[in-house]
C-alpha cells in the first residue's frame, strides 16, 4: 500500500527526471540543429574567424600541341623553398651542446647549395641576413623555381626548416621549335605573346580554394574544409608538324648566316586543305629564355611582316590574263631590255637584251619585266586589281595569329601610268608570306584559293572540341587556267639558270622567284638592298605542297638565287616527311620564244 509519504518523493524524482529529459532532448534538439541542419550556415560563419584559412589549388594551364599531339608547350610543377632561420639556430644551438644527433648548418648548407645550383656561401648568406634583421626570423627564401627533382633532392635531407610550396609552371619540351608561334607567359604565368597569348581562352586554367577552420594550434578542425575544385585549361591543337618544324628552323638558320642575311623564313603549305604545316624563321626565340631574345624576334615575321613581292607576282599576272585576257602559254609579245609605255612609264628588265618575240612561258622563265607589263594590258587595271584581290592580296588571312599582317594594294583607280605596269611584276604592291603561299596554293590547285589555317582545335578539360571558324574555299580561276599555269610554272624551274639547283630526282617541280627591293620609307628604294623570294610547289602534275622561302637582305648573294639550295632542301624534307610518291610522268617542255 503506497501512503502520502511515499507517493511524494516518487513524484518528485519523475518531475526531476522529466525535466532533466526535456533539457537534454533540447540540447539534442539544438546540437542537431548546429551540426546538421544548417551546419553549412554555421562552418561559414567559422571560416569568418581569425582562424579561418585558406589555400588556393592550382589548375594546370592547358598544352599546345602539334598536328600529332606532340608537346609544343606544356605545364609541369615548380616549388618555392623557404628556410627557417629561427630553426636552424636552434637545432645548431642542441647539436653542439650534445643534445641532438642532427648535422649543423654549415655542413647542410653544402648539400643544400649543390642541389640549388647556389654556393654554400650564397646560402648561408640568406640565413645571416635574414636573423641580422630579425634574430627569431622563421622566413627566408631559399630559391624559387625550384624543379621537382631538386625538391625531391632537399627533402631527402629530412631537415625541419626547410619547406616548399608547389605551383604549376610553363615548360617547352623542345626549346625554340615553333617558339615564334607559340609565344611565351611571365614568371607569374599571365600570357604574353603569340598563340599564348591570343588563345588565352582555350589554355587558361580557373583555380580552385580550399577553406577551413584551426585550432589556436593549427590544427585542421575536422568537417570544416570546403573545396571549391580548380578547372584546367585545354588543349590547343595547331596544325604544324613538330618534326619537320624543327628540321626547317636549322634550315633556314643555316641559310640566313650563309647568305649573311638579316633574316630568313620557310612556309609550308598544304594545297588542298590550307593548313600550314612548318613556319619556321630565324632569328627566333626559347620560350624557356624568351628575355634573352631582342623584342623583334620574339613574335613571328612570317605572319606579321610584309615587303615587295616582286617577279613572284608575275604569276599572278599571267593567271589573270589568261583566265580573264584570253592567254595562252604559247601567246607572244614583242620585248626588248627596255620598253617604254603610254604615259612616259619606262620599264627595264634585269639583263640587256634586243627585242624578242617572247611567249607568256619565256616572260615567266626570263623573269622579264618589260614582256609581263606587255602581257598585262591584255586585261584593264581594274581586271588585275580584283583578280589580284580574289587571291587574297592585301586581305590577310585570317590565320588565327594575333597581328597578323596584310599587304598592301591600292584602288586601281589610283594607279598611275607607272604603277599600272609595276604591279604586273610585284612592285608598287605588298604581300606577306601567307598571302603569298595561299595565291599559289590556288593558282596550281585547280583554281581553288583554300582558307589558310594555322590552328586545328581546341579541346576543352570537358572533352569538347572547338574547331576555329575558317572561310570556305573560293574559286579564283578556272581549271583550264590552273592547268596551264601548273604547266608553265613548272617550265621556269626547268629551264631557269638555277634549274639544277632546285631539282628534286624523281619529282616534277614548279615555282617562280622574286627579287624585291626595299624602300628606305622615304619614297625610294634602298640601293643595292633586296628582299628575295623563292615559291615552288610539287608534284607539279598533282601539287599537294607549296614552299616559299624569303631572304632578308642577303649580301653573299643578292638575287633570289640565294634561296635555291635552301629551297631545295625544304621540299625535299617535305616530300620525304608526306611520304609523296615520285612522279611517273614526264614534263612538256614549252618555248620560250614565238
Amino acid at each position: 500500500m503506497t501512503t502520502r509519504s511515499t507517493r511524494s518523493p516518487r513524484r518528485r524524482t519523475v518531475v526531476a527526471l522529466a525535466v532533466v529529459l526535456a533539457v537534454l532532448a533540447g540540447f539534442i534538439v539544438r546540437l542537431v540543429d548546429i551540426q546538421v541542419v544548417n551546419a553549412d550556415d554555421h562552418i561559414k560563419d567559422s571560416l569568418d574567424v581569425a582562424f579561418a584559412g585558406e589555400q588556393t589549388l592550382y589548375g594546370t594551364r592547358g598544352a599546345i600541341v602539334d598536328t600529332n599531339g606532340q608537346t609544343l608547350a606544356g605545364s609541369i610543377l615548380r616549388y618555392d623553398c623557404q628556410l627557417s632561420p629561427l630553426l636552424i639556430t636552434q637545432i645548431d644551438e642542441q647539436v653542439l651542446a650534445g643534445e641532438s644527433d642532427d648535422r649543423l648548418w654549415a655542413d647542410v648548407s653544402n648539400d643544400v647549395a649543390e642541389i640549388t645550383g647556389q654556393t654554400p656561401e650564397e646560402v648561408r648568406a640568406i640565413v645571416g641576413a635574414a636573423l641580422a634583421e630579425d634574430p627569431n626570423s622563421q622566413y627566408a627564401v631559399l630559391k624559387k623555381g625550384v624543379s621537382t627533382e631538386q625538391f625531391r633532392a632537399l627533402a631527402d635531407l629530412e631537415t625541419p626548416y626547410i619547406a616548399c610550396v608547389s605551383h604549376p609552371a610553363r615548360t617547352y619540351p623542345d626549346g625554340a621549335v615553333a617558339g615564334n608561334l607559340i609565344g611565351f607567359v611571365g614568371a607569374d604565368g599571365t600570357p604574353l605573346e603569340s598563340l599564348e597569348q591570343s588563345q588565352n581562352a582555350c589554355l587558361a586554367a580557373t583555380n580552385g580554394t580550399r577553406t577551413y577552420e584551426k585550432g589556436k594550434d593549427g590544427v585542421v578542425i575536422p568537417g570544416t574544409e570546403r573545396e571549391t575544385p580548380a578547372t584546367d585549361g585545354g588543349t590547343l591543337q595547331l596544325t604544324i608538324d613538330r618534326d619537320l618544324q624543327w628540321y626547317m628552323q636549322q634550315l633556314i638558320a643555316e641559310q640566313t648566316q650563309t647568305m649573311a642575311a638579316q633574316r630568313g623564313a620557310i612556309l609550308v603549305y598544304e594545297v588542298k586543305t590550307g593548313k600550314v604545316r612548318a613556319a619556321a624563321e630565324y632569328p627566333t626565340v626559347d620560350p624557356n629564355d624568351f628575355a634573352a631574345a631582342p623584342v623583334k624576334d620574339r613574335t613571328s615575321s612570317i605572319f606579321t611582316d610584309w615587303f615587295e613581292p616582286g617577279s613572284t607576282f608575275k604569276g599572278l599576272t599571267a593567271a589573270t590574263v589568261i583566265d580573264a585576257g584570253g592567254q595562252t602559254p604559247s601567246s607572244t609579245v614583242v620585248a626588248s631590255g627596255l620598253e617604254g609605255f603610254d604615259g612616259g612609264a619606262r620599264v627595264r628588265d634585269s639583263f640587256q637584251h634586243p627585242a624578242y618575240t617572247y611567249t607568256l612561258t619565256g616572260v615567266l622563265i626570263d623573269s622579264s619585266n618589260a614582256g609581263i607589263s606587255k602581257f598585262s594590258q591584255k586585261v584593264d587595271k581594274q581586271t588585275r586589281y580584283d583578280y589580284f584581290t580574289r587571291f587574297g592580296i592585301g586581305k590577310g588571312t585570317a590565320s588565327g595569329y594575333p597581328g597578323e599582317g596584310q599587304g598592301l594594294i591600292y584602288p586601281a583607280d589610283q594607279w598611275g601610268a607607272q604603277t599600272t605596269l609595276n604591279t604586273s611584276f610585284g612592285q608598287g604592291v605588298t604581300t606577306t608570306m601567307p598571302e603569298l603561299a595561299r595565291a599559289y596554293g590556288a593558282i596550281v590547285n585547280g583554281g581553288m584559293k583554300m582558307p589558310l589555317q594555322i590552328i586545328e582545335s581546341c579541346t576543352k578539360a570537358d572533352g569538347t572540341v572547338v574547331e576555329p571558324d575558317v572561310a570556305e574555299p573560293e574559286r579564283v580561276i578556272s581549271e583550264g587556267t590552273s592547268a596551264q599555269m601548273r604547266e608553265m610554272l613548272e617550265n621556269v624551274f626547268l629551264q631557269a639558270p638555277y634549274a639544277k639547283t632546285v631539282a628534286i630526282p624523281g619529282y616534277r617541280l614548279g615555282g617562280k622567284t622574286g627579287t624585291g627591293e626595299k624602300s628606305d620609307g622615304q619614297g625610294n628604294y634602298k640601293a643595292g638592298v633586296y628582299y628575295t623570294t623563292m615559291v615552288g610547289f610539287a608534284p607539279a602534275d598533282d601539287p599537294e605542297y607549296v614552299v616559299v622561302v624569303t631572304l632578308d637582305e642577303p649580301t653573299k648573294v643578292t638575287s633570289s638565287a640565294a634561296n635555291a639550295t635552301a629551297f631545295q632542301k625544304a621540299m625535299t624534307q617535305v616530300l620525304k616527311t608526306y611520304r609523296v610518291m615520285p612522279s611517273t610522268t614526264s614534263p612538256e617542255l614549252l618555248p620560250k620564244f614565238g
